[in-house]
């Protein structure tokens, strides 16, 4: 097993032991809570562009599956680990972590203190950091201390569709899916209730006056939702649609809504990534799944947009809902996988929204 080390750009130098594919790779380095769903963690397209840690320090215990792919590939950088699991339970008989990166060429790092770094990312912020096996250890750290963050980049073309995608349901009514790296259950959550078409994330506003489309959802993806580029092309179209049809927004699609009607987004000290958050809704609190680095600032919202959702722990915007059009959104995910069910009911309420505009 080769030595392996976690750069910091502090200074911070961990050795461990190196699986997966052997190279070397820089990004942000941010951390996931929860107990289980490592295999969608990997494969969600929010986490392009990062090097996960996991806090619960035994992963790979129950494999790697054919089912819980949440894209087409894994999509972090790099990925950091107490323990790996060498002999995973054959339940479901599937492939070990370390193949599983290896096929996919991305390296991981096991046999560090997970929490101790996990509590420096909480007290001092999200870092830029690098997995490196044979390089030299002050190089990369030299490199690390200078490059960009990687929301500087344009991630969401990295990640989005770049054709459309038609799923038909007979008798439904029409939805699009603008794409900026929509996790997979979300795809499989609207193809339960509508026609789907998926398009890219710059698909402009003419699309929608030639196509027959009674809603629209906007998905999550990875980065920063004021890239210039975002603005030019899923923002500008969103101001030019937003009073012609019922939409939804999860995650990133929260944030792009904001933006839309004139809102302002930050960054998170270190973000929010797991599976046990709660959420204040309507009174009562939920449970739910998360995962984004951004936020709305709400003393930025116009008054026709209202606070509908805030996270309890921190006070942040966890759901917008426009006061007169027939618009909402959610910053966490309620098609969960990996977490809870608990809020899945909102893709209930979109299709309500829609036969309301029938």
């Amino acid at each position: 097993m080769a030595t392996c080390y976690l750069v910091l750009e502090d200074g911070t130098v961990m050795e461990g032991t190196g699986f997966g594919f052997e190279q070397t790779v820089y990004g942000e380095v941010v951390f996931n809570t929860g107990m289980t769903g490592y295999q969608e963690s990997l494969t969600d397209p929010s986490y392009r562009g990062q090097i996960l840690i996991q806090a619960y320090p035994l992963i790979g215990n129950y494999g790697v599956n054919h089912v819980d792919y949440e894209s087409d590939r894994v999509q972090v950088r790099g990925y950091v680990v107490r323990e790996r699991c060498l002999e995973p339970s054959n339940m479901y008989a599937g492939d070990r972590i370390d193949s599983f990166l290896k096929k996919n060429r991305v390296p991981g790092i096991s046999e560090l203190d997970t929490r101790s770094l996990i509590i420096k990312i909480r007290e001092k912020g999200t870092p830029r950091g690098a997995i490196c096996f044979e390089e030299d250890v002050d190089k990369v750290l030299k490199k690390v201390q200078t490059m960009p963050f990687p929301s500087d980049s344009n991630l969401v073309d990295e990640v989005s569709i770049k054709e459309p995608l038609r799923f038909e349901k007979e008798g439904a009514r029409e939805v699009v899916l603008i794409d900026c790296g929509t996790k997979q259950n979300i795809v499989r959550e609207l193809r339960k209730r509508f026609s789907l078409t998926v398009v890219p994330y710059d698909v402009q506003a003419k699309y929608f006056k030639d196509h027959e489309v009674d809603g629209v959802f906007l998905s999550n993806g990875p980065g920063d939702p004021a890239h210039p580029i975002i603005q030019e092309t899923a923002v500008r179209t969103l101001k030019a649609i937003k009073e012609e049809y019922p939409i939804m927004g999860v995650c990133f699609g929260n944030q792009l809504l904001a933006r839309a009607f004139g809102g302002d987004t930050f960054k998170l000290k270190f973000g929010h990534r797991g599976v046990n958050q709660p959420v204040k809704y309507n009174g009562r609190v939920y449970i739910t799944s998360q995962n984004h680095g951004f936020a709305v600032d709400p003393k930025t919202l116009p008054d026709e947009l209202e606070v509908s959702m805030v996270n309890v722990n921190d006070g942040t915007v966890e759901g917008l809902r426009h006061k007169e059009l027939p618009i909402v959104s959610a910053q966490y995910h309620p098609e969960a996988s990996p977490g809870p069910k608990d809020t899945s009911f909102l893709f209930d309420e979109f299709a309500r929204m829609l036969e309301v505009k029938r």
